[in-house]
């Protein structure tokens, strides 16, 4: 029963995650599932019972759910984009709102 239940709990994760609107979000979700999966196998390495698993999966998640927050890139921090004015000339200039909202 309890094998039902943590792959219940897996697959509901796992479609929020799905909902994410932003890449933040998506990354922070993303982490956590990692980082949850990952904990709770080095929890039943250490431990070798449910307890820590359970502790091992919910650090891991806390911890990947931090990780990929913060490891979002700024999307508009100093990045430039190749423009081309009426002439034909080339030129780089700071990328304006049209290419982050995709409109360009």
């Amino acid at each position: 029963m309890n094998l039902h239940k943590a792959i219940a709990a897996v697959m509901m994760t796992t479609a929020l995650v799905g909902c994410a609107q932003t890449e933040g979000q998506q990354r922070a979700g993303t982490g956590a599932l990692i980082g949850g999966a990952g904990g709770a196998l080095v929890g039943q390495a250490i431990g070798g019972n449910t307890e820590s698993t359970l502790i091992g999966a919910a650090g891991g998640a806390l911890l990947g759910a931090a990780v990929g927050s913060a490891t979002t890139p700024d999307r508009r921090s100093n990045q430039l984009c190749r423009y081309q004015d009426r002439r034909g000339r080339i030129y780089t200039a700071p990328c304006d709102d049209r290419y982050y909202d995709g409109n360009y």
